[in-house]
């Protein structure tokens, strides 16, 4: 038994040591990005967190490179994946700057760029979307979702993620660099009521935001929405044992994030803080300095130009963002890169269920910019339900327990604010104090003595997106309206759902 035993510890020395060298041989290196669904910022130990357990990720970050402002450009699902894609901002990517549309057949998509360029490419669980796109694979690239699981709870998607990458490493061979896309479909709704319980979890653990009332239904939907956050964590662990037992891990960069914040009102989908500030963790073994945390200003357009540059594969034309390779590599903390010190974001129609005398399936435009101290955003139609109109069930928010518990709120209720906090119509301008002020709580925009850094605000914003062919800055932007929505067409008349709207 002893020499059998030998004999496997050296087989499995040897395998290593060819996979090792295998990988080393390309010159290129790999990439895993990891991806959540509807995940905030602030749910990640590396941020503060301190009621939800990510250990798999906390440990990355602490052997690696933390990105304390990191953006996504439009907080929903479709149009935030659609700038890491294609490196674009949102509102240069035509129909894709709408949530489920029909991808532009015309945008090159990073995968996609990299398999041509000799790199196997893959993704498991959700790549881009909601919506349809031509070809033969997702933007992300092919599929790689066989492999299923026995979930914990309801809810949980059956897709076992990590196995379905660690099947991808074994398929791909040795020969070629590989380039993978892990995206859960956690923590997206729905959630199974009260798993919390099951995972031993405590109410007074969970940390309520400020504009929501604290109580026991509230805290309850936190908590399930942690467990699912937990189960992206799990696989993120094991897909880093899968780079190791076939040692990979020293030429892998992996870098983890998530499309927006958490799918609860005033969150997912809305130009407020925690709807478009992302995690971005960046580690590679032996290449990126362990323990930094850089206030460099970073946005998913940023993203595919970084894999590429890092992959030493040319920049495509189309590419507006930029890459930030030498913050990766740099040794510094803070502000590494001094011309990073603002972001733009923005948003148009991202679910129907909007209607005016100007039509029915209406966007909610809003351009914005975000800086070290302040956040401005101008809501360009102010007269249009942020979330879409009452009557039709407010739409661009995620049904439960923490809207239904809202939207039964009168206006008789003591806690009625609360609804206002997330459902109500808008100011023209909003201007936050973020350092003061992170939850977005007291618009200062009507304030005579922050005219001046509205004005300033909205210049410089406005400037950019003149010179990056913005539609709507330049006039235009009624185009976003007529695009058509890819998913469930939407009865105005009767305020249901009919179906699936079929494609030209």
């Amino acid at each position: 038994m002893k020499i059998k035993s030998n004999l496997l510890t050296l087989l499995a020395l040897g395998i290593l040591s060819i996979s090792t060298a295998q990988s080393k041989k390309t010159g290129k290196p790999n990439i895993l990005f990891c991806i959540a669904d509807d995940a905030s910022m602030k749910s990640f130990g590396a941020y503060g967190d301190k009621f939800i357990n990510t250990p798999e990720i906390d440990k990355l970050a602490k052997e690696g490179l933390v990105f304390n402002n990191a953006y996504n450009c439009n907080p929903k699902c479709a149009p935030a994946r659609a700038c890491i894609v294609t490196g674009m901002y949102s509102w240069q990517l035509k129909e894709a700057t709408n949530h489920f549309p029909e991808f532009p057949s015309q945008f090159k998509f990073y995968p996609h760029i990299l398999m041509k360029k000799g790199y196997n490419v893959g993704y498991t669980g959700k790549g881009w979307g909601p919506g349809s796109y031509s070809g033969n694979h997702n933007p992300a690239g092919p599929v790689f979702n066989t492999i299923k699981l026995i979930p914990p709870h309801k809810g949980i998607s059956d897709i076992d993620y990590a196995a379905n990458f660690d099947k991808f490493l074994k398929d791909k061979g040795d020969d070629k660099p590989f380039c993978f896309w892990l995206g859960t479909k956690e923590p997206h709704r729905f959630y199974e009521l009260d798993s919390w319980k099951k995972e031993g979890k405590k109410l007074g653990d969970a940390e309520v935001p400020p504009f929501y009332p604290d109580n026991v239904t509230i805290r309850g939907d936190i908590l399930d929405y942690a467990v699912e956050v937990e189960w992206f964590d799990t696989h993120i662990g094991k897909a880093i044992k899968s780079l190791e037992k076939r040692g990979l891990l020293e030429n892998t960069l992996v870098v983890i994030s998530s499309d927006h914040g958490m799918p609860f009102p005033r969150v997912k989908g809305q130009l407020y803080e925690e709807g478009f500030h992302v995690p971005l963790i960046v580690y590679w073994k032996g290449q990126i300095k362990a323990g930094r945390t850089v206030k460099d200003f970073v946005s998913f357009p940023d993203l595919a130009p970084t894999f590429l540059d890092v992959a030493g594969v040319d920049l495509d034309a189309q590419m507006t963002g930029n890459s930030f390779k030498d913050i990766l590599f740099s040794k510094k903390c803070g502000q590494v890169d001094k011309s990073r010190d603002h972001v733009l974001l923005g948003k148009e129609r991202h679910d129907i269920g909007r209607s005016n005398e100007d039509g029915t399936d209406l966007s909610y435009p809003v351009r914005a910019i975000r800086n070290h101290k302040y956040f401005y955003a101008h809501n360009i139609k102010p007269e249009r339900w942020p979330v879409g109109n009452p009557e039709f069930g407010l739409r661009n928010c995620d049904n439960s327990p923490t809207k239904s518990y809202l939207t039964q709120l009168n206006t008789n209720d003591k806690e009625y604010h609360f609804y206002e906090l997330s459902f109500a119509k808008r100011p023209e301008e909003e201007l936050y104090n973020i350092q003061k002020d992170p939850h977005c709580m007291n618009n200062l925009a009507s304030n005579s003595k922050y005219r001046k850094i509205c004005d300033d605000l909205r210049k410089q914003m406005e400037k950019e997106l003149i010179a990056q062919g913005d539609p709507r800055t330049l006039g235009n932007g009624d185009v976003f309206d007529k695009y058509p929505y890819m998913g469930k067409q939407f009865n105005y008349e009767t305020g249901e759902i009919e179906g699936f709207r079929k494609k030209k």
